[in-house]
């Protein structure tokens, strides 16, 4: 599957990836800029070039028969998303309860564009005391880049402030929006 993936990603599409995914276990993989569908795939087809079990979440209404069973297997873990439920809470027992845990996320909350990001990312980081490793999809020079992780530190304007010059440049599939 690699092979295919990396064939694919690297010869057919000719993209370029800049860094590495850390060994590391437990992690935020903060995504961005993410303004397309295309994103998603891409993100697929990079997590099987790079051979790592990467996570995402969803509504757990989404993981009921017949198609929960595959969303599981492609790396999904759902949560509850009612009112009564702290949904920080739910994701960092989440990571507690699993030995490898790489959650992808989407800062941006949409693939429209956004002033400032959700902040979602960084509670669950400090909540589950896990690093952050930033990606970006950058379709101006058709290259993935992968940051070292970072630990978040109790100055969360500072820690997102860092985290944002990672992505200065960086183009989305629809650019507008990036």
């Amino acid at each position: 599957m690699q092979a295919i993936a990396r064939f694919i990603y690297f010869k057919l599409l000719g993209w370029k990836l800049e860094g590495e995914l850390s060994d590391i276990p437990k992690c935020i993989i903060v995504v961005a800029p993410h303004t397309h569908w295309l994103d998603l795939f891409l993100g697929f087809l990079i997590r099987a070039v790079v051979k790592k079990e990467i996570n995402f979440i969803g509504k757990a209404s989404l993981f009921r028969p017949p198609i929960g069973w595959l969303l599981r297997w492609m790396g999904g873990a759902p949560i509850t998303r009612s009112e009564n439920k702290n949904q920080v809470q739910q994701i960092a027992e989440i990571f507690e309860k699993k030995e490898v845990f790489r959650l992808a996320l989407a800062p941006e909350g949409t693939r429209k564009k956004v002033d400032t990001w959700k902040t979602g990312f960084y509670y669950i980081a400090c909540a589950a005391n896990v690093p952050v490793i930033k990606v970006a999809f950058d379709f101006g020079k058709k290259t993935i880049k992968i940051a070292d992780p970072i630990e978040m530190t109790d100055n969360m304007e500072s820690d997102i402030d860092e985290i944002m010059k990672f992505y200065e440049g960086v183009k989305g599939k629809i650019p507008e929006y990036s």
